[in-house]
C-alpha cells in the first residue's frame, strides 16, 4: 500500500469515528457528579460487627448491596456506591438535599433486636430490678419518665460483671467522660484509643479533667423511645437524651422475621407489620409465653401485664405490653406482629424499608460528608463550560498566528480531540466532576503540546533547506520520541493519582488518563496521516505557510551553561523566601486535610458576622471563622463558617441551627472531614507524590541513562518547594486538589525537561569534538522556543480557568499556574545545568573539556562553532593540559546514513559519476558531492560539516 493510499485510509478511519463519536454524544446524557448536579456524598468506615472476624471484601460487597436497596430501590437514581482501600464506603447519592436523611438511610446499621423488658432492665445496684416501677417504668415502660441521662447510664452499666448471651448487640464499649461536668463527651467505642483524637495536642486537651469507661460485654445502653407523634402530624417528636441500661440478652433478632410492611394499627395509627420465619415463629411463641406466664405470677389486684421490648441501632421503638389473660400461651407466630407507637407515616415506610433491605454486616463510622445544592452545582458547572470553551478558543488563537497552515491542522486536531473524549466521557461513563473538567481544560494544551513538538521540528528541517516533503517525514519522525515519553509519564503519574485518591480528584486523574491517552492517539494517527498528504500536495510548497519564512536575524546564543550559577543563586533566594514563609507562617492545610467542617450558605435573612458566631455558640457550635462572601455572582447574605470541631454526623445539625434562626436559601454547600480521614488524605498526598517521582525517576533512567534522572529529581523538588513557599507566602490553603495540581506539574514539567534531554541525546553523536556543555548549550538554543510554546500553550487554558472557572477550581488553577511556571524555569535552567556538572566529571567528558579548552587558549567557548565573545564564552579555570586519549570520533549508522541521504549520494553506484542536480539553497555543490566517498565516514562527516557552512552563510548572506 502506497504512502498517500495508507493516509488516506487512516483520515477516512478517524471520520468514521469522529461519525459514531457525534451519534454518541447526541443519544446519551452525561453524567454528573455531585458538585456540578447537586446531592450528598457520605464516606464511612466499616468495622467487624459482634460474631464476626475483621472486615473482608466480601461484607464490604454485601454491604453495599444493603446500601444500594435502602436508596435506590427501584433502580433509577443511579447511586454512586464503592469501596475505598480496604475499610471504607463512599456513597454519592445526587438530587439528595436531605443529609440527615442520606445518614439515617445508608448509615444506619439496620439491626433489629428483641427485648424480654422487664427481667433486663438494669436497677441502681448494677442488677435487674424488674418489681421497681422506677427502674422498668410501670406507667412508661421505655419512655423517658424512668430512663436515665446517658452520663448515670454509663457510669450504671460500667459497675456490671462481663457476660456472655448467646444472643448479644455488641462486645464491650468504651465512653470518655467528664465526672465534674458529669458528661459523656465521645463513645460508644469499641477501641478505647478511638476515644483520642489522633491529633497529640488535641488529644492532651480530651485527657484533661476525662476519663475513660468501659462498659462490658452483656450490657447495653439503650435510648428511650419518642414521645408518640400527633395523629396526622407527619412530624416525628424528637427522641429525648434518656437511656436505660439492659442486660444485653437478646431473644430475636432482625435475621428473624421476613416481609416487613408499613401499615397501621388497630387505631389507624402508622406501624411497621412483619412475619416470622420458621425459627423465629418458635421463639416468639416461647418468649411471648415466658412474658405471660410472668405476669400471671404477678397479677394481684391488676393485670400484671409485662413486656417485651424492641429496640433497633440501641434505640428503643417500642415496649408492649403481653395481655396475659387473653394470651396465657404466648402469641402464635404465625399471625406474625407488627410495631407501632411512636411512628409518622414516613417513618414508618421508612424503618419498614429498612429491615426489608436487611442490617449491615458491619459497623460503620462516619469520616466525612459533604453537600452541594442544585443552584451552586449549576453555576459551577456554567463557569467551567465559560474557562473550557475560553481555553479552547485562545490556544486554537495561538496555533493559528505562530504555525499558520499547521496551526489549522492543530486546530482541527484539537477539535477532533475534544469530540472523542467528549464521547468517551458519555459511553464509559465517566461522572464528570469540576476536577474532572479541569483535568479535560487542562488536557487541551497536552494536546496542543503534542502538535508544538511536532510543528517545530518540521519547521527547523524547513530552515535547514529541506523540502517540505522532507521536512515532514523528518520533523515527525524526531518529535514522535519526545511525545511518546511525556504522554507515558503523564499518563503514570494520572494511573497514581487515580490509585491513591478519593472522591472527585479520582475523577479528575481518570479523565486526565482518558485525555493524555486520546491526545497521543489523535497527534500520532490524525495528525501523522494530515501532513503525509500535505507533504505529498503541489498547494503547500511555501515555507512562510507552515511559519518556517527566513530569520531576519541571526539567532542569538546564550550561554545557559556559563549562566549556570546566576540561576542556581536566584532559585536559592526564592527557595528561601518560601522556606521562610513556611517556617514563618507554615502551610495553610484545607480542612480535608486538617479535618473540620467548611459550610458556605445562603442565609434566608440578613445578619451579621457576630450574629451568626453567637447565634451557633447558643446552640453548643464553636465557629472557628464565620466570613461574609461578597461578588457580583454571590448572593445576598452569604456565609463561609468554619467549625474545626465537628463531627461529621453532626452537621445537620448545624444545618438546623441555622435554619431556625435566619432559614437557608437556594445555596448550600458543606464539606465536613473527621480528623482521622484527614490524616489519611494527608497520607495518601505524600505517598502519590513519592511514587510519582519514584517512577518518573525509573522511567528516565530507564529511557536514558540514570545519571539523568538525578537532574530530574531536582528539578521537581524545585518545583514542588517553589509552590509550597508561594502558597505559604500568600496564605492560600492546600487541599486535595492542590496536591492533584502538584502532581499534574510534575508530568507536565518532565514534558520540557525531556524535549532538552531528547535533543541532547541526538547531538551527543553529532557532536564528537564539543564538550557536554557546549552539546546542552547548542541543544538548549535549538528547543528553547519549542519548550518556551509548550509551556505557554499549557498556561492559556489554566489562565482561563483561574479567572474564570469560579472559586472552586481557582485553587486548583493556582497551583497549575505556578507549578508550570517553575517548570518551564527549571527545566531550562536548573535539570540541564545540573546535568552538565555531573556529566563532566565522568572521564571521558574531563578529557575532551581540557582538549578543547588547550586548543582555546585555557577559555572553552560555549558553543563548538561559534564565536568567541563576551556573552558567549565560558571562562573555565584549573589546570589544562593536552591528551591524546580523546574519544574516538563517532556516528551512529542511522545518523550515518542520514548525512548520506542528506548529500544525495548513492552507495551502491559509488563506481558511477554523480551528476549534476539543481542546486537547492544550503546544499552542497554537484563538484563536491562528486568527490565524496560514501564508504568513508570522515569524508561523510567532512561534507556534512562542509553543507551545514554553506547553508548559514546563505543564511546570512539573506539577512544581509
Amino acid at each position: 500500500m502506497s504512502e498517500r493510499r495508507r493516509n488516506l485510509f487512516i483520515l477516512l478511519f478517524v471520520a468514521g469515528l469522529a461519525i459514531a463519536s457525534l451519534v454518541v454524544v447526541n443519544a446519551k446524557s452525561a453524567r454528573l457528579g455531585l458538585d456540578l448536579r447537586g446531592g450528598v456524598e457520605l464516606v464511612y468506615k466499616a468495622t467487624p460487627a459482634v460474631g464476626t472476624g475483621a472486615v473482608d471484601p466480601d461484607s464490604l460487597d454485601r454491604a453495599i448491596e444493603v446500601m444500594r436497596k435502602r436508596v435506590d430501590p427501584t433502580g433509577t437514581l443511579e447511586p454512586e456506591i464503592q469501596t475505598a482501600g480496604d475499610s471504607q464506603i463512599t456513597i454519592a447519592l445526587p438530587g439528595y438535599q436531605n443529609p440527615k436523611k442520606a445518614q439515617d438511610l445508608v448509615g444506619r446499621t439496620a439491626r433489629l433486636y428483641f427485648y424480654d423488658w422487664e427481667p433486663n432492665v438494669v436497677g441502681p445496684e448494677g442488677t435487674p430490678a424488674p418489681e421497681d416501677p422506677a427502674v422498668t417504668g410501670a406507667t412508661d415502660p421505655g419512655g423517658p419518665t424512668a430512663a436515665l441521662t446517658k452520663f448515670d447510664a454509663v457510669i450504671r452499666a460500667s459497675k456490671r460483671p462481663a457476660k456472655t448471651y448467646a444472643q448479644r448487640s455488641h462486645n464491650e464499649t468504651y465512653y470518655l467522660v467528664n465526672d465534674k461536668e458529669r458528661k459523656v463527651l465521645v463513645g460508644p467505642t469499641t477501641v478505647a484509643d478511638d476515644l483520642y483524637s489522633e491529633d497529640p495536642a488535641e488529644a492532651a486537651k480530651q485527657k484533661e479533667g476525662t476519663r475513660v469507661v468501659k462498659v462490658p460485654t452483656g450490657t447495653t445502653l439503650l435510648q428511650a423511645t419518642a414521645p408518640t407523634a400527633k395523629s396526622g402530624s407527619g412530624k416525628a417528636n424528637a427522641r429525648p437524651d434518656k437511656w436505660f441500661v439492659v442486660q444485653d440478652d437478646v431473644a430475636l433478632q432482625g435475621s428473624d422475621i421476613r416481609d416487613p410492611v408499613q401499615s397501621q394499627d388497630q387505631l389507624g395509627q402508622p406501624a411497621v407489620a412483619f412475619q416470622f420465619s420458621d425459627k423465629g415463629k418458635k421463639i416468639w411463641q416461647d418468649v411471648t409465653r415466658a412474658i405471660a406466664e410472668r405476669g400471671q405470677e404477678q397479677a394481684i389486684g391488676g393485670t400484671g401485664n409485662q413486656h417485651f421490648a424492641v429496640a433497633l441501632d440501641n434505640q428503643l421503638l417500642t415496649v408492649p405490653y403481653i395481655d396475659a389473660q387473653r394470651n396465657p400461651d404466648g402469641i402464635s407466630g404465625d399471625t406474625g406482629a407488627e410495631i407501632s407507637g411512636s411512628l409518622t407515616l414516613s417513618e414508618a415506610r421508612e424503618l419498614a424499608d429498612l429491615l426489608r433491605s436487611g442490617a449491615l454486616p458491619v459497623n460503620l463510622q462516619q469520616l466525612s460528608q459533604s453537600q452541594v445544592s442544585a443552584t451552586l452545582g449549576q453555576k459551577a458547572l456554567d463557569k467551567a463550560v465559560v474557562a473550557g470553551l475560553v481555553g479552547f478558543a485562545v490556544v486554537a488563537l495561538f496555533l493559528l498566528v505562530f504555525y499558520r497552515v499547521l496551526g489549522v491542522l492543530a486546530i482541527s486536531g484539537l477539535a477532533l480531540y475534544t469530540l472523542f473524549f467528549y464521547a468517551l466521557v458519555k459511553a464509559i461513563p465517566i461522572t464528570l466532576t469540576l476536577p474532572g473538567i479541569a483535568g479535560l481544560i487542562l488536557t487541551i494544551g497536552v494536546a496542543a503540546d503534542a502538535n508544538i513538538v511536532i510543528f517545530e521540528r518540521i519547521k527547523e528541517e524547513l530552515r535547514a533547506g529541506r523540502s517540505v516533503s522532507a521536512a515532514i517525514s523528518a520533523g515527525y519522525k524526531r518529535g514522535l520520541t519526545a511525545i511518546a515519553d511525556a504522554n507515558v509519564v503523564t499518563f503514570m503519574v494520572a494511573f497514581i493519582l487515580f490509585t491513591l485518591a478519593t472522591g472527585g480528584i479520582k475523577g479528575f486523574a481518570f479523565t486526565l488518563g482518558v485525555g493524555t491517552l486520546v491526545s497521543f492517539f489523535t497527534a500520532v494517527v490524525y495528525t501523522q496521516a494530515v501532513l503525509g498528504m500535505i507533504g505529498t500536495s503541489r498547494v503547500f510548497t511555501s515555507r512562510a505557510a507552515f511559519g518556517a519564512g527566513e530569520k531576519t536575524r541571526p539567532p542569538r546564543r546564550f550561554d545557559f551553561m556559563g549562566r549556570s550559577k546566576v540561576f542556581f543563586s536566584l532559585s536559592g533566594v526564592i527557595l528561601l523566601i518560601g522556606a521562610f514563609a513556611i517556617g514563618t507562617n507554615g502551610v495553610p492545610l484545607g480542612n480535608d486535610f486538617s479535618g473540620g467542617t467548611k459550610i458556605g450558605v445562603e442565609l434566608g435573612r440578613s445578619a451579621t458576622e457576630a450574629q451568626v458566631r453567637e447565634s451557633l455558640a447558643a446552640d453548643g457550635f464553636e465557629a472557628e471563622k464565620v466570613q461574609r462572601e461578597t461578588g457580583s455572582d454571590v448572593a445576598a447574605n452569604s456565609f463561609q463558617i468554619t467549625i474545626k470541631k465537628l463531627a461529621p454526623d453532626r452537621v445537620p445539625a448545624v444545618r438546623a441551627s441555622l435554619e431556625d434562626s435566619y432559614g437557608i436559601g437556594q445555596n448550600y454547600e458543606v464539606q465536613s472531614v473527621g480528623p482521622t480521614f484527614g490524616k489519611q488524605i494527608a497520607n495518601t498526598a505524600i505517598i502519590a507524590i513519592i511514587a510519582s517521582l519514584l517512577v518518573i525517576s525509573a522511567y528516565i533512567a530507564l529511557r536514558f541513562e540514570w545519571k539523568y534522572a538525578v537532574p530530574v529529581l531536582i528539578a521537581l523538588s524545585h518545583d514542588i518547594l517553589i509552590v509550597a513557599g508561594v502558597y505559604a507566602l500568600i496564605g492560600a490553603e492546600v487541599t486535595s486538589a492542590t496536591v492533584a495540581a502538584l502532581l499534574t506539574i510534575l508530568g507536565y514539567s518532565l514534558y520540557d525537561t525531556i524535549i532538552v534531554f531528547d535533543r541532547i541525546r541526538e547531538n551527543v553523536p553529532r557532536m564528537p569534538r564539543a564538550t557536554f556543555g557546549q552539546i546542552v548549550n547548542s541543544s538548549m538554543s535549538e528547543v528553547l522556543t519549542r519548550s518556551l510554546a509548550t509551556s505557554f500553550c499549557t498556561l492559556l487554558p489554566v489562565t482561563a480557568l483561574y479567572f474564570l472557572g469560579g472559586e472552586t477550581l481557582q485553587d486548583f488553577a493556582l497551583a497549575l499556574i505556578i507549578g508550570t511556571l517553575s517548570g518551564a524555569y527549571s527545566s531550562i535552567f536548573i535539570a540541564a545545568p545540573v546535568l552538565v556538572h555531573w556529566k563532566e566529571r565522568e572521564t571521558v567528558w574531563k578529557r575532551r573539556f581540557q582538549t578543547v579548552a588547550a586548543e582555546h587558549g585555557g577559555k572553552v567557548p560555549s558553543y563548538a562553532d561559534g564565536p568567541k565573545s563576551a556573552l558567549a564564552t565560558q571562562e573555565r579555570t584549573g589546570p589544562v593540559r593536552l591528551s591524546s586519549d580523546q574519544a574516538p570520533d563517532q556516528v551512529s549508522e542511522e545518523e550515518f546514513n542520514e548525512m548520506v541521504r542528506d548529500l544525495g549520494i548513492e552507495p551502491e553506484k559509488k563506481a558511477a559519476p554523480a551528476k549534476a542536480q539543481p542546486k537547492p539553497q544550503s546544499a552542497p555543490s554537484a563538484t563536491a558531492t562528486a568527490e565524496i566517498d560514501p564508504n568513508d565516514p570522515a569524508a561523510v562527516r567532512r561534507a556534512e560539516a562542509q553543507r551545514r557552512r554553506e547553508a548559514r552563510q546563505n543564511r546570512t548572506k539573506g539577512d544581509s
